[in-house]
């Protein structure tokens, strides 16, 4: 299954990507960023209904300049104390960048919009990670629609949240370690969607289901 999801990213498609039943318990739409279209963003907010961010490798944030929203928060006195624990992680610290748009977007908020930023961004990493000398911050603005998420230095040693398992699948797949994902909620109950139905998904559409435990055995065994 593992290849078959690693093949599906290459080819630009989705897959879902389930955490831990001991964690969200969420299953995200992921696709790789360079490749999203305005039809993927529109399939994403319909069908997923959660945010839609991009991950991004820590070494690309840290070229960029994209610090975690907490470091800015803790920067100012007025705001520090909305810093708060996230119940779910053990590091208990979000993944959480910028939210930016892409300065040639006019609301951002389109499905238009939301692609050229998240296109943007996926160049954004190639160009850091491959030493070119980039400008993020004269390319994009914040506020913006479009969330920005640091995968830990770590990668899956330490936290191991859909950031983490995204960005190590893209780079086992050998593609720019940008990758967009959307959590799928369920409408009826108010919550995440069930992974029953996610799969459910997954099978009426032809897409890959691939579970947190599944890339991070895989990413082990290609580690060690």
């Amino acid at each position: 299954m593992i290849e078959d999801a690693l093949k599906a990213l290459r080819e630009g498609k989705f897959i879902l990507l389930y955490d831990f039943d001991d964690r969200e318990r969420e299953t995200d739409f992921a696709i790789r960023a360079d490749r999203v279209r305005p039809v993927d963003v529109a399939q994403m907010r319909r069908d997923g209904g959660g945010l839609i961010c991009t991950a991004i490798p820590a070494r690309s944030a840290n070229l960029l300049g994209l610090p975690f929203a907490t470091e800015l928060l803790r920067s100012c006195p007025d705001t520090a104390g909305m810093v708060g624990q996230v119940p779910y992680d053990t590091k208990n610290r979000s993944s959480f960048s910028l939210w930016v748009n892409h300065r040639d977007t006019w609301t951002g908020v389109t499905d238009n919009d939301r692609a050229l930023t998240i296109n943007a961004i996926a160049e954004h990493v190639r160009m850091s990670l491959n030493g070119g000398g980039v400008d993020f911050h004269a390319r994009f603005r914040s506020p913006g629609h479009v969330a920005i998420l640091r995968a830990d230095e770590n990668l899956l040693n330490q936290r191991r949240g859909q950031t983490e398992l995204s960005i190590a699948l893209a780079m086992m797949a050998g593609i720019t370690p940008a990758v967009t994902v959307c959590e799928m909620l369920d409408e009826r109950s108010g919550r995440a969607l069930s992974k029953a139905d996610a799969q459910a998904y997954a099978r009426k559409h032809g897409l890959v289901f691939i579970e947190g435990s599944e890339v991070v055995e895989f990413w082990e065994k290609a580690s060690g």
